[in-house]
């Protein structure tokens, strides 16, 4: 299509906020979803305890109208997400259940859904940076990962590919290297040709993990 044809924005239906960015943006800040309109609304990234988090530190995203342009009709209305909590803060601010960062320009950056986090050894990992990394192996089609109980380390990776054509653990493991630092690399494997995300594109990762869990541990080949 070209950059010039493309608008991405990130939202929800209960619209507490927005960002916009055109292709022509997105192409000297990659990956970014834009930023907000500041006579529309206001984006702040705050800690577990809901402080705000200084430029370029991952945290939970919150989003309000700007002050005086609250006529959204789910202003101030309790509602919830499939895989995602919603959380308020004082002063209007909402959260739709997403991790990211605003860079020194405003642009703002998606890490994962809070509830997806995956916690090894006190490290938080972002399962959406490690399924990106295996993605990137040309055999390769789609990827989930998900946290695991260990009783060492909290949580363990385990990484679910669906792949195009034969690949072992150890190939896919190999291709990391070059792509994530050693604790973000999954210790065990599944491989599927199945699809693994629904209709809607999205990966519910709650729910694969808890059936993981349920079941015989998965090998590594």
């Amino acid at each position: 299509l070209g950059a010039d044809r493309i608008i991405e924005a990130y939202s929800s239906t209960e619209a507490p906020g927005y960002t916009v960015i055109d292709g022509r943006e997105w192409l000297n800040h990659i990956g970014s979803v834009g930023r907000p309109n500041p006579a529309a609304c206001q984006v702040k990234i705050c800690d577990s305890v809901g402080k705000r988090l200084p430029q370029n530190m991952v945290g939970e995203i919150f989003m309000r109208p700007t002050p005086g342009t609250e006529n959204n009709y789910f202003f101030g209305r309790k509602y919830f997400y499939i895989g995602a909590k919603s959380k308020t803060l004082a002063g209007g601010w909402e959260s739709m259940g997403d991790m990211g960062y605003i860079d020194d320009e405003g642009y703002l950056f998606l890490s994962d859904r809070c509830t997806d986090v995956i916690i090894r050894g006190g490290v938080n990992i972002y399962p959406a940076e490690v399924e990106a990394a295996i993605d990137a192996h040309p055999s390769v089609r789609s990827s989930i990962v998900v946290g695991i109980p260990d009783e060492d380390l909290g949580e363990t990776l385990l990484a679910i590919v669906d792949f195009e054509t034969p690949v072992s653990a150890d190939e896919i493991k190999l291709h990391l290297r070059g792509h994530l630092s050693p604790h973000k690399i999954p210790q065990q494997f599944e491989f599927t040709r199945a699809p693994l995300r629904d209709d809607a594109g999205k990966a519910r990762r709650q729910s694969i993990r808890q059936a993981r869990m349920i079941t015989a541990p998965a090998t590594a080949a």
